[in-house]
């Protein structure tokens, strides 16, 4: 079975390329001769493949792929709904638990939203957690204890406010699902940060989830049409996010659960 492994071609820090070329190895072990290919590549190249493993957020990309009738893992959709926070909110709203949520209204430059603000603190209450809802490793994420610091984060890129869950400052639990199963969990702490992701110094350490956790994992993931991800969820089993290609690198050295077999295996059963 051939393989390709879409990748950024402007992401190439050494976290990256490790987990490229784990990914790689992975598949060979599975007889999947797995090559490396970046959305720069692509972008001018016909793919001859069995499948797309896609690790990137080029969307356009991963559509043209599917319109040639390649299998691709996450699909379009999918990783379109993951990597728009606001997206990921509408599509699980009413169906598992998330913070409060407001969707700031679409400008296409810089703008005032001091009344949006002066709004959403009213009903959301200081302080908020400012997202902009692209981004990833929990950049362009802010816990905001005034209005005038949720503005100064605003430009003109796309934004959400959300509840913030104090229960849940500096500690989460990452849950990676593979097809309909939790295959590896960890909670992440962080001292010093209301975030818990460990690019901003949190540290994980093994966690077994509760059923009710693993429902809202599978769920989540199910409804986003995942065939793999990443969801982190605070404390109340309510989710915060989710991930379409989750760094799988720092939970295996935790866990010594290797994410990438479960991957492969579940790529087999579907083409």
């Amino acid at each position: 079975m051939n393989g390709i492994l879409a990748v950024n071609h402007f992401l190439n820090q050494n976290k990256y390329s490790e987990l490229h070329t784990h990914l790689v190895n992975s598949a060979k072990k599975q007889n999947i001769d797995l090559k490396i290919k970046t959305n720069l590549e692509l972008a001018t190249e016909k793919a001859e493949c069995d499948f797309v493993l896609f690790w990137d957020k080029d969307i356009s990309l991963a559509r043209r792929l599917e319109k040639e009738h390649l299998p691709v893992f996450n699909s379009s959709k999918s990783i379109e709904l993951c990597d728009n926070k606001a997206s990921t909110y509408i599509e699980l709203m009413g169906e598992v638990k998330q913070p409060k949520t407001i969707i700031a209204p679409k400008t296409f430059f810089k703008a005032d939203f001091a009344q949006f603000v002066e709004d959403s603190v009213e009903i959301l209450k200081l302080p908020v957690v400012f997202k902009e809802c692209f981004g990833s490793f929990g950049e362009q994420v802010f816990l905001c204890k005034t209005k005038e610091e949720i503005l100064s984060h605003i430009t003109e890129k796309p934004f959400i406010l959300q509840e913030f869950i104090e229960d849940s400052f500096g500690h989460d639990i990452r849950l990676e699902v593979v097809g309909n199963k939790v295959v590896s969990s960890v909670l992440r702490c962080n001292d010093a940060d209301f975030r818990a992701n460990v690019t901003n110094g949190g540290r994980m350490e093994k966690y077994t989830p509760t059923k009710e956790e693993e429902e809202t994992a599978l769920k989540a993931c199910k409804i986003l049409g995942l065939t793999f991800g990443g969801v982190d969820i605070l404390d109340g089993n309510i989710l915060c996010e989710v991930n379409s290609n989750a760094h799988i690198i720092n939970i295996m050295n935790c866990t010594g659960i290797d994410i990438a077999p479960f991957i492969f295996d579940e790529i087999k059963s579907k083409i």
